[in-house]
């Protein structure tokens, strides 16, 4: 048996994915980036399936050369969801106020023809609006 390995993790609990930030995440990419140093190597030196590990480096690479091409920064799926879900709310509002907008005018509208007088009442002084 190799002594490869000098450190042992043992995950307990009800959770089965760990959680790795972004910082060591970033951290691992550039370590399998290092000339001399493999993906496989790179990923069971720190417990990351390669295949994982080989998604965060394409993750990283596309989303940094949209970043340079469009001249923006990169934004999270979960912030795009936030603010989809934002437009969606306004969206909706908007659309009820506008039908809320109509039904007021429609109902001028009748008061108007029903009752002339109140056009005159309404109009402001000088004529003009």
């Amino acid at each position: 048996m190799s002594d490869d390995y000098q450190r042992i993790e043992l995950i307990t609990g009800t959770a089965r994915r760990r959680y790795w930030s972004t910082e060591q995440k970033l951290r691992i990419i550039e370590q399998s980036f290092e000339p001399g140093e493999t993906v496989s190597s790179i990923a069971r030196r720190h417990g990351v399936a390669a295949n994982l590990l080989y998604r965060w480096r394409r993750l990283m690479s596309e989303g940094g050369a949209t970043a340079v091409g469009s001249d923006e920064s990169v934004v999270g799926n979960s912030e795009v969801r936030k603010l989809e879900e934002r437009v969606r709310e306004l969206e909706r509002l908007l659309g009820r106020k506008t039908m809320e907008n109509e039904i007021l005018r429609e109902a001028l509208a009748k008061a108007h023809a029903k009752k002339p007088t109140l056009r005159l009442l309404s109009s402001p002084k000088g004529g003009s609006r």
